[in-house]
């Protein structure tokens, strides 16, 4: 049976079952038996939620003596999992997944299979709807989606007859009123303040089977008109920046929102028998299914933009088109979703939107890329947000640190503004720098760049007073377009690059993708099955096997830099081999453009960067061949400790100074004295105060930093005296205390040295 036919008939026969005078234990035995013998399933459940758990409420083919005897808690059991995280579960051996749990009173033991999908009202789990099967087999997708539509029905159904808990008895969170403290992942630095708004109001579907197919099809065609003409103004009327990459976000965002597929599965949803509504509805969540499934974050990603879509089309087709952005914020907001696209951020007033706080969300997410070019702090994946925050709740929004307070008292509000002001007034001192050369106490210049990796974060080279781009992490072009950039867009983004740098240098790193950053259009064969994809195929690893690749970005970087110097930098080069390849396919290209009498840069300076500790141990045979050298704090740190930086459990073990980390850097100190080499620190080591007071102890004289650290390392730079520095550090390293990282606190305090 297709999935259309399949829908319909269990629409049909459902609609006669909601239309019957039976009392709704009647309407729940009927509905198990119709969903058991449709999907010719053994076994059909319906699980309930009363009084705060979740009770099996009818059944066909488990024990019907279970029936309101058999109960368990939200997140109790693969039946309890699939309420907690709202989620649908298709195992075909149900006993190996990790939360089954055994009821003996049931008599499940011979059934192998199992599938549930929850019955969800105004976005909570009200109960859930299981099938199961003697044979091991995962349900066909037909059978989930038939599953998801007949728990639509029932959500309506149970909501009517008032079976399960109130609203308030879900968790709401209404009568929460203490102060309280979530936290999640920094994606925007910064501080903001401001009440609760919620993003998208609840859009509850009423009407789930369709009295006229026809009709119901007329209005999501007219929907998606309505949709993509809104997107097109909004992709017109973006107001920050010019040819950003936020402008390649939207490109792809509006390939989305033209994309037959989707329009044409949600046609099919209408043919089984649903409302536009209910249609768009069952789409989506299979949409949300297959992003539960994905584990590339990328790809994710580009799911999150297709179900923020599918909520715009949504609120159009029910005529509730009203977000808090086209209501318009009163006041100072912060705005709570589950996710959010680029597009809706845009539609914000810029002036009252504060901060953003999402229950999803990633670094490499569209919409943090957006909210980065607007300077909104963002914080993502803050677990059920959207429960335990209130609309209009007073919020201190502490993105820096990955928090958020909620209903935060008196005490709490005055010790944050104080915070924020006192920040401020630090980042007012710091402008003030901004002019000022950074000249250690002992009279030596120290080198202050920053890092880039998008068009929108050149101004802040003006802002800062940075002596250049120390890093321009190409990748991020990649990241954020759903194809290849073409050649000629990559040189466009380069030549922006230099000529906004002015007489100032721009060190370009090539492409670090691969990995924990892997493209959807960009596979190899050797990084599928990565174990560790940080230590994997990525970086140069992956340049110079995908020639081609390397091939248009050296092509790209020598056009864009004709008439200036061109700095370029390989990553994750971890034998002098590697570089030398690396070099060959840049000077290739040349020779090509020689050849073809095309206008060529003044100069050319190669460089690697230092994240593999195996370098280090063939500086001798690499020195002469190259005009710089970058020291990668992030990747190095966690090669030396073999410690992942993104576990939480190993996060004691990721020291910057500890001495091992430290000891080895001054050794490539050492090992480049006497070489016309430059050596840098790039990455988050040397924006960090305390670490780099380390830095500048163990002789490093050039950092690159992100652009908010630049004016705090240069007030630091005119405090230190080197050779103080210097001779501390080496006592330190030669006979280790038990905490470098007090000693050099101590050695800062007792010299008036702030390293906040």
């Amino acid at each position: 049976m297709s999935a259309v036919a399949a829908a319909r008939s269990i629409l049909t026969q459902l609609h006669e079952v909601m239309a019957s005078r039976l009392h709704p234990q009647g309407k729940l035995n009927q509905v198990v038996e119709i969903i058991g013998e449709t999907l010719d399933s053994e076994v059909c459940s319906i699980y309930l939620l009363r009084e705060g758990v979740l009770e099996l409420f009818a059944t066909r083919g488990l024990n019907q003596s279970a029936v309101h005897v058999t109960r368990m808690g939200v997140g109790e059991g693969l039946t309890g999992t699939i309420a907690a995280n709202v989620e649908t579960l298709n195992l075909a051996q149900a006993t190996a997944h990790p939360e089954f749990q055994y009821r003996p009173e049931t008599g499940e033991e011979k059934f192998h299979s199992f599938a549930g999908v929850p019955i969800v009202r105004r976005e909570r789990a009200v109960g859930v709807l299981t099938v199961q099967h003697v044979d091991p087999r995962r349900y066909e997708e037909v059978e989930i989606e038939a599953l998801q539509t007949v728990a639509m029905v029932l959500a309506e159904m149970i909501d009517n007859a008032g079976l399960v808990d109130a609203e308030d008895a879900l968790g709401s969170g209404a009568a929460f009123s203490e102060p309280d403290t979530l936290e999640g992942l920094t994606l925007v630095k910064g501080l903001a303040s401001g009440v609760a708004v919620f993003h998208q109001p609840r859009i509850n579907i009423e009407h789930i089977v369709a009295e006229d197919i026809e009709a119901e099809r007329q209005r999501v065609y007219l929907a998606f008109d309505k949709m993509r003409e809104q997107i097109e103004q909004m992709a017109n009327q973006a107001e920050f920046g010019v040819d950003g990459e936020h402008e390649a976000v939207l490109e792809t965002y509006k390939m989305f929102a033209y994309d037959e597929g989707w329009s044409r599965r949600i046609n099919e949803a209408i043919d089984s028998g649903l409302t536009a509504e209910a249609a768009i509805e069952r789409v989506q969540q299979r949409t949300r299914m297959r992003m539960r499934e994905i584990d590339d974050p990328l790809l994710a990603d580009r799911m999150h933009d297709l179900e923020d879509l599918a909520n715009r089309l949504l609120r159009i087709v029910s005529g509730q088109v009203g977000t808090a952005a086209s209501m318009g914020l009163r006041e100072d907001a912060i705005l709570i979703a589950r996710n959010l696209g680029p597009a809706e951020l845009l539609e914000y007033d810029k002036r009252r939107l504060k901060g953003v706080i999402l229950e999803e969300g990633s670094l490499t997410a569209h919409v943090v890329i957006v909210a980065r070019a607007m300077g909104v702090p963002v914080l993502g994946r803050v677990r059920n947000a959207r429960t335990l925050i209130r609309e209009g709740n007073q919020l201190l929004l502490d993105a820096d640190r990955g928090m958020v307070t909620v209903r935060p008292s008196p005490s709490l509000i005055e010790a944050f503004e104080m915070r924020s002001a006192k920040n401020r007034e630090r980042q007012a001192a710091y402008a003030k720098l901004r002019e000022v050369e950074p000249f250690s106490r002992c009279g030596t210049r120290i080198t202050v760049m920053m890092n880039a990796g998008l068009r929108d974060d050149m101004p802040n080279l003006n802002l800062t007073g940075a002596d250049g781009i120390g890093l321009f992490r190409t990748e991020f072009q990649f990241l954020v377009s759903a194809a290849m950039p073409q050649r000629e867009r990559q040189t466009r983004l380069y030549r922006d690059v230099l000529e906004a740098a002015g007489d100032r240098p721009v060190v370009f790193r090539t492409v670090d993708i691969g990995g924990d950053k892997s493209l959807p259009y960009l596979r190899s064969e050797n990084s599928e099955n990565d174990e560790n994809p940080a230590m994997g195929w990525r970086a140069l690893r992956l340049a110079l096997e995908r020639e081609g690749l390397l091939k248009s970005q050296a092509r790209a970087l020598l056009e864009a830099a004709a008439g200036h110097t061109l700095n370029v930098m390989f990553p994750m080069v971890s034998e002098p081999w590697e570089f030398e390849a690396a070099r060959a396919v840049f000077e290739g290209q040349l020779a090509f453009l020689k050849k073809q009498k095309r206008k060529l840069p003044n100069q050319i300076r190669y460089g690697v960067m230092l994240e593999v500790p195996a370098l280090a141990e063939q500086l001798d045979i690499l020195l002469p061949r190259i005009s710089f050298l970058s020291i990668g704090t992030n990747d190095l740190t966690q090669f030396l400790f073999a410690a992942d930086r993104a576990n939480p459990k190993l996060a004691e073990r990721y020291d910057w100074v500890s001495p091992a980390i430290l000891r080895f850097i001054r050794r490539v100190v050492v090992a480049t004295a006497g070489h016309p080499v430059d050596v840098t620190v790039c990455g988050e080591m040397g924006g960090r105060r305390l670490e780099a007071l380390a830095l500048l102890g163990l002789g490093i004289r050039r950092l690159s930093i992100t652009p908010a650290g630049v004016g705090p390392i240069k007030e630091l730079v005119r405090k230190v005296d080197l050779e103080e520095i210097g001779e501390a550090m080496n006592g330190w390293l030669a006979s280790p205390p038990p905490s470098l990282r007090k000693a050099l606190e101590d050695w800062a305090t007792e010299r008036g040295i702030e390293l906040d």
